[in-house]
């Protein structure tokens, strides 16, 4: 290792990048990845796969071949919504946690069939004019020769270490020598380099019905697992139809439940009763009108998302204009207000984007939930997995409740935005568990009604509502903002970006009408923006 100092840091500034073919990651190699496909003449989708792979490899904090991944694409005539999330154990069942108050966090107990694998088989067959094995070929080399720990990643490691260690397959995995990597040291995974091979010679059938299907499936039931091949082989990656709301002369486009997106479309509809943007978008009067409208969103979403097909109504009810006027009128635009959830029936995380010059754009996201997630590592494989069972409810009235064969509640999603003409605008997205559906819609603000270029969009000090009038800020917005949004009734603290505290890490991707793109990533993380 390098006598090279990483605890010190500054403060930096960073620009928009452009060019007609872009991508944005959370890693900069894994930007590289997908760059390297579209020199080689591949498309954004290729681009997007070889970066998610790479991923895998370079940040195992945060995502693994064994998580769950969501997609929003943009073929260059309209969107596709691609749900890969995987469902839980046909033996799961509300007696199999008797007793416990909440569901597992680490451990087999908390691992739902992963999803990732089959949502890059998904995109590739349908999309990419790549073969797989080309896609992989960066990831394999990064698994294979090492690469360069970060000093944030090496910080998360450190982390998930103390918490995980024990285990199944985790030391020997992620800390070889006994301990995780440090900031500057080289790490290999061999063992993942060979899976990433399999999974991309087989288009994934490895996976889900062959070699590595068996010794997931023998690792779960060494430890008492319900993971079962016939849960493997039964996986699919779904492709769904997306929701909507209108703003701000375009749209903004999630995908349905299982996952939080509705949230953001909640919100907006509600700000949109509000005519916000007569606000500045720093202002106390902004700030607060977003606080309250998106205390109101979260509650429907604790309420009422689960499982697509389990819902007790359909998502669109949560989006009517009827009911975003009823509860856009439950806001005091003077006072912050304790809420509940409404009745529409009477009526560590990995992001990237990527964009080329035919004008495909692909919004991808990828996640272990919980840094490592479940902290299980399959033996010889180097194949991590979730822990998204955590996301399902112990609560037998739920239509979030655990059972078998269900998708839980996921918190990531990818997000896109169309203009008023109904072409491409922005594809973007923001990591950070519950941080996501209130980081798009602080995304959507900025860019498509205050015209902000994505790099500052990104940069701009967020805002996190935690619970009930509970809000966390980051530093850098203006104190006497602050000291009015206290004086409303808001409980506000601030918090440093690096303090830990999860406003997440945010990449996108902007149109521009002339046909070139204008990309920017996270500044306060690690994240990279290329072009090409």
């Amino acid at each position: 290792m390098s006598n090279l100092d990483y605890h010190v840091s500054y403060a930096s500034h960073r620009v928009p990048v452009m060019g007609r073919n872009a991508v944005a990651t959370s890693q900069p190699l894994a930007a590289q990845a997908g760059i390297r496909m579209l020199q080689q003449g591949g498309n954004a989708v290729d681009a997007a796969i070889a970066s998610a792979m790479a991923l895998t490899v370079l940040e195992p904090t945060g995502n693994g071949i064994g998580s769950d991944a969501f997609a929003i694409v943009w073929d260059g005539k309209q969107l596709h919504g691609l749900n890969a999330s995987g469902r839980a154990p046909a033996e799961w069942n509300l007696a199999r946690f008797a007793g416990l108050k909440t569901m597992p966090q680490t451990g087999w107990e908390a691992v739902t069939v992963p999803g990732a694998v089959s949502a890059w088989v998904a995109l590739a067959e349908r999309f990419a004019s790549l073969p797989l094995t080309t896609l992989a070929q960066p990831a394999i080399d990064y698994a294979r020769n090492g690469f360069p720990v970060s000093p944030l990643i090496a910080r998360l490691w450190q982390a998930g270490y103390n918490k995980l260690q024990q285990q199944p397959g985790f030391t020997e995995c992620f800390a070889p020598g006994g301990r995780p990597p440090r900031a500057g040291e080289l790490y290999r995974n061999p063992a993942q380099a060979a899976t990433l091979q399999k999974i991309a010679e087989t288009r994934g059938e490895a996976f889900y019905r062959g070699e590595l299907a068996q010794k997931i499936v023998a690792s779960a039931q060494q430890h008492g697992a319900a993971l079962s091949l016939a849960d493997l082989s039964n996986h699919r990656a779904d492709w769904v139809r997306l929701l909507s709301r209108p703003f701000a002369g375009g749209s903004v486009h999630e995908l349905p439940p299982n996952g939080q997106g509705i949230a953001t479309l909640i919100a907006i509809g509600i700000l949109e009763q509000w005519d916000i943007g007569r606000y500045q978008p720093d202002s106390a009067p902004c700030l607060h009108l977003c606080f309250e409208a998106m205390k109101l969103a979260l509650l429907d979403l604790e309420r009422y998302v689960a499982d697509d097909d389990r819902l007790a109504f359909p998502a669109e009810h949560l989006l009517s204009d009827e009911y975003l006027q009823q509860r856009a009128a439950l806001i005091d635009p003077d006072r912050a207000g304790d809420f509940t959830y409404g009745s529409p029936q009477q009526s560590g995380t990995v992001y990237l984007t990527a964009a080329d010059a035919s004008g495909m754009m692909v919004s991808f996201i990828q996640s272990n939930y919980m840094g490592f997630g479940s902290g299980v590592v399959v033996p010889g494989t180097g194949i991590s997995l979730q822990n998204r069972g955590n996301g399902f409810s112990l609560d037998p009235q739920h239509p979030n409740v655990v059972a078998g064969g269900k998708r839980p509640f996921t918190t990531i999603i990818p997000g896109f935005a169309l203009d008023a003409a109904g072409q491409p605008l922005m594809s973007f997205g923001v990591m950070g568990g519950t941080m996501q559906a209130q980081g798009h819609l602080q995304l959507a603000l900025r860019v498509m009604l205050h015209k902000q270029n994505p790099q500052a969009a990104i940069d701009a000090p967020r805002w996190r509502v935690v619970q009930g009038r509970e809000v966390m800020v980051e530093s850098g917005i203006d104190r006497n903002v602050l000291a009015t949004l206290r004086e409303m009734g808001h409980l506000i603290s601030v918090e440093d970006p690096l303090s830990g505290h999860n406003f997440g890490g945010a990449q996108a991707i902007v149109r521009d009408p002339q046909g070139f793109y204008v990309a920017g990533s996270e500044s306060r993380k690690d994240g990279q923006a290329l072009v090409c």
